[in-house]
């Protein structure tokens, strides 16, 4: 029996490769625990990728937190009693505004909304930046307003007057009044018309702003009686249409109508009313 060997007993050799052993299992249990088997650009890219969503959400959420406190415009004139509690109105701001409108009047400006409603001046700096009239009042007000800066003597204007007035080009505005001076002053804002380059808005505005208040003298001409030369000094007849002229009136053996000028060859029909403005055929005004 003292020969059997047990066999926990080892021997140095088996001891050693036991211990080897145990040394192995342990530094592998280590790096499995510790060590980072995922790359480290792939890491720092997945992070940017999850910041960059994230911030893309927050976008996202904050987009629907504005649209959902959004304000749009609106007319006041139809403001609710719901719509005038969550703007901030009180209970009698309302109601003034209801029983103005009631009497089947609008209003047509923030200052008459506050002097119907009577809020304060801090809320109605707040309400009115929401404000939305019709076009037609804003068109009308706007004319108003420009009425009453611009309501010049186009017969007494400079070229920093037009330009002042109208936003045109330097050489729109001296146009105008190069062309009035040839005229001798304009007896008609109709004449604005002919000259040349300007638009039909440009005239549109021109007439909003000025106006005629001096009327200049202007010796008219007699059809009848006026040479050639005479009726070519006019700015609108040139010597081809002054000898026209002079050869319709032979052959009908006077005008007795300026509307006759029409039948004149190349007369510039278009501009008849303005040009007879210049023009008569009473012998009185010899």
């Amino acid at each position: 029996m003292k020969n059997i060997r047990s066999h926990f007993v080892f021997t140095k050799q088996q001891r050693s490769g036991v211990f080897v052993l145990l040394v192995l299992i342990v530094v592998l249990q280590g790096i499995y625990f510790f060590a980072d088997f995922g790359s480290y650009e792939s890491n720092e890219v997945d992070q940017q990728k999850i910041v960059s969503f994230q911030k893309e959400i927050d976008s996202l959420v904050l987009v629907k937190q504005i649209k959902k406190h959004e304000v749009y415009s609106y007319n006041p004139n139809f403001i609710t009693d719901y719509k005038g509690y969550v703007l901030g109105m009180s209970v009698e701001e309302i109601d003034r505004l209801h029983s103005f409108r009631e009497q089947n009047k609008y209003v047509n400006s923030s200052k008459e909304f506050q002097q119907i409603t009577k809020v304060s001046d801090s809320l109605l700096d707040v309400l009115s930046l929401r404000f939305k009239f019709p076009d037609w009042v804003v068109e009308k007000d706007l004319l108003k307003t420009t009425s009453l800066f611009y309501q010049k003597d186009i017969n007494k204007a400079q070229v920093k007057d037009i330009r002042q007035a109208t936003l045109l080009e330097y050489k729109l505005a001296y146009r105008v009044i190069n062309f009035r001076n040839k005229l001798g002053g304009f007896l008609s804002l109709e004449q604005l018309k002919d000259v040349y380059g300007l638009t039909i808005n440009d005239v549109r505005t021109l007439r909003e702003k000025f106006v005629i208040k001096t009327i200049p003298e202007i010796k008219k001409i007699n059809i009848n009686l006026a040479a050639a030369s005479e009726l070519s000094s006019l700015v609108y007849i040139t010597d081809y249409i002054a000898a026209n002229i002079i050869d319709e009136r032979v052959l009908r053996e006077g005008f007795k109508d300026l509307d006759e000028l029409k039948y004149v060859a190349h007369f510039p029909i278009e501009k008849l009313d303005r040009i007879k403005l210049y023009l008569t055929i009473d012998e009185t005004q010899k």
